[in-house]
């Protein structure tokens, strides 16, 4: 064979090789740069990236709650399971709502060792906003004359269990609808040992003291009849109370008497000041509660599980629980606290008309500017 021939062959087999090795390289590069642009792309919108992962994370939580839900629904652990499930979920069946609002009475009673330990001295409305994740509190004098039961506000709920068994809450709360004219879906009664137990559990409170005050008749449980051997102003039935104004850390005890105390001299002897006190010292507890000491401590909570079980007495279901749970825990930093201005009432004097009591009436003869209040503190307005 001719030398070059066989050299044009070689050379033409090497070109080829060269030729198909270039091909593969530039297919190889554009792929890196196709690669790249989509990589580009991609980091680009990183927040669609994280969207779809956040996405089908909550999916498959849903599905595998869902799943395990069926399948052990109707076992002791399937109970907590299901509470669960509505704290995370919040399902609108379980809970009652309208207008995007569920409405909470919540009072205090004085309980066993207190006169009249069925009296509620604390009268709170509290609204839930669904839509907007906040709580109102409104707190509410408990010297309300109410017409209907020739008795002040603060003993409807005793009127109401003497006319029917677990009939308090339900008399309460149709009572404090007339005034505030809003429905009151749920209630809850506190006794105030248990609130001091609350108090005692969280390891006490904080609280900022508005203003400097004295109680020189504070009453002392169990000295109601006593009769201090003879002393005519039965000194001996009281404590003097004093608190300084400026923050300090209170135990259950000194908190009960921080918000019962009514015989201060001055503006602090009031029951509008009384409310304001009561008011301080829940966003105190609220503010304990969701501290994570407490919040991941399971002894902790079944100490105040236990508490709740004892002193609280309420009509909303367990289910419910949970989902209010959640939603105040959203609600932490968007609660809002308001006392019935006093301008709205009057204080008419004794008379047979008011069994010759100490009593507030609506100034205008009924309830009309109240409930245009109500609404507007409630859409969180400058109202007064």
């Amino acid at each position: 064979m001719d030398k070059n021939k066989v050299e044009d062959t070689s050379n033409g087999k090497d070109n080829n090789e060269e030729n198909i090795t270039s091909e593969k390289e530039k297919e190889l590069v554009r792929r890196k740069v196709l690669f790249s642009k989509i990589k580009r792309r991609i980091l680009r919108h990183t927040w669609l990236v994280r969207i779809g992962i956040l996405f089908s994370l909550v999916l498959g939580i849903v599905i595998v709650f869902s799943l395990t839900t069926v399948l052990i629904g109707k076992t002791s652990f399937g109970y907590y399971f299901t509470l669960a499930n509505d704290f995370l979920f919040l399902p609108k069946d379980k809970i009652e709502i309208i207008d995007n609002r569920t409405n909470i009475l919540i009072l205090g009673k004085g309980g066993n060792g207190h006169e009249a330990s069925e009296l509620t001295d604390t009268i709170i409305f509290s609204s839930l906003n669904h839509k907007t994740k906040s709580l109102q509190l409104i707190s509410l004098p408990r010297d309300i004359w109410n017409p209907e039961l020739r008795a002040k506000l603060n003993s409807a709920y005793y009127w109401g269990n003497e006319k029917e068994e677990n009939g308090g809450l339900k008399l309460a709360k149709s009572s404090v609808e007339n005034i505030i004219g809003k429905p009151v879906e749920y209630g809850v009664v506190i006794d105030f040992t248990g609130f001091k137990e609350i108090v005692d559990t969280l390891g006490g409170i904080e609280i900022n003291v508005e203003n400097s005050f004295s109680d020189e008749k504070y009453p002392i449980p169990g000295k109601e009849n006593d009769e201090c051997g003879g002393d005519p102003e039965f000194k001996c039935r009281y404590e003097t109370l004093s608190f300084e104004k400026g923050k300090q850390l209170i135990d259950g005890e000194t908190a009960l008497k921080f918000v019962r105390s009514r015989n201060a001299e001055g503006d602090e002897g009031t029951d509008f000041a009384r409310a304001k006190r009561q008011q301080l010292v829940i966003q105190a507890i609220k503010k304990k509660l969701l501290r994570k000491e407490i919040l991941f401590s399971p002894k902790k909570l079944m100490q105040l599980k236990e508490v709740a079980g004892k002193y609280i007495e309420t009509d909303i279901d367990i289910e419910a629980v949970a989902i209010l749970a959640r939603r105040l825990l959203q609600a932490k930093d968007n609660i809002h606290s308001s006392v019935l201005p006093e301008d709205f009432l009057e204080n008419p004097p004794k008379s047979a008309k008011y069994d010759y009591l100490y009593v507030f009436v609506p100034k205008v003869g009924d309830w009309s500017e109240v409930h245009e209040w109500t609404e507007c503190i409630l859409l969180e307005k400058e109202c007064y």
